[in-house]
């Protein structure tokens, strides 16, 4: 079988892209290894409608509403290999199947790397965080940290100053604020602390102090950090999709890549908010391309 579309990731772009694929009458591959990057944390907030739903529930409303419309499967396994074949694209998974089908869509997200701090792992997802807009309001005005050992880190600081003014800022030892900024972050009465940090300690994931390694510690209630983003799967490069300079898939208003027949949604497509309702957005605008592309092949 050669299916309409192959959609390859189960996040929220990958199941939108699926629904509306459905309902567009379409014959769709959804390819999920049931490995979300939310999967760490407890729940999810900025969805309308669903503020507040645990990662687990959301991806079980997702898969009941799907499976409403016959045209969609799932395939659980995770796709190894992506190549254009016969004027169609061949997607290997890990259960040895070959997927066939006429279009791609790419949704499989972005990897995380965060800062090797012992203790960091436990406490990510229940008081430590990536993103202020997320998660944010369930901290404001509590003691916390911002830590990046990137550039820009000043400019985060000031977002997340918006929802508490008890902060401290980290470097973990990296020289990533200038001697301007660390000025202006110490005139608002923040302290800047650019030390090694030794560890995180907390219990049952809530966090407690960040403990340095001169032996100092500071109280924190929690914290916002800048992890290292990159592609998950390389399946963009391989397949020759062009990409945006940032990190991304360069990609026009509706997904479409530089490479016919092959479309990105969601963080994999733009490195940017990584909040649920606009990686679905992003997934469903993929999918009305997918649909009207192929409409015009064969009308």
């Amino acid at each position: 079988m050669i299916w309409d579309c192959a959609i390859i990731g189960g996040g929220p772009a990958g199941l939108n892209a699926a629904l509306v694929l459905g309902r567009s009458r379409r014959t769709a591959a959804l390819i999920d290894n049931d490995q979300p990057r939310n999967r760490v944390t407890r729940v999810s907030h900025g969805y309308l409608t669903r503020d507040g739903v645990r990662p687990e529930q959301f991806r079980s409303l997702a898969y009941e509403e799907i499976g409403r419309y016959p045209t969609v499967r799932r395939f659980m396994a995770t796709a190894l290999e992506v190549n254009a074949a016969r004027g169609a694209f061949r997607v290997i998974t890990s259960m040895r199947e070959e997927v066939w089908a006429r279009t791609l869509i790419l949704a499989t997200g972005l990897h995380e790397t965060l800062p090797r701090i012992p203790g960091l792992e436990p406490l990510y997802g229940k008081s430590i965080f990536n993103c202020v807009y997320c998660d944010g309001y369930e901290l404001q005005d509590r003691p916390l940290f911002v830590l990046s050992e990137q550039p820009g880190l000043y400019h985060f600081v000031k977002t997340v100053h918006h929802w508490s003014r008890d902060l401290i800022v980290l470097t973990n030892g990296r020289p990533v604020l200038t001697s301007g900024e660390k000025e202006r972050l110490q005139v608002k009465g923040l302290l800047v602390v650019e030390e090694p940090i030794h560890s995180f300690r907390g219990d049952g994931g809530q966090l407690t102090e960040v403990v340095f390694h001169s032996g100092a510690f500071i109280p924190r209630a929690g914290g916002f950090i800048v992890p290292q983003w990159s592609q998950k799967a390389p399946f963009a490069a391989q397949l020759g999709c062009r990409p945006d300079g940032a990190g991304g898939i360069a990609v026009d208003e509706l997904g479409r890549t530089s490479v016919k027949g092959v479309y990105a949604a969601g963080d994999t497509a733009r490195f940017g908010p990584s909040q649920l309702i606009i990686a679905a957005g992003q997934g469903s605008k993929a999918a009305m391309a997918v649909n009207a592309d192929l409409i015009d092949e064969e009308f």
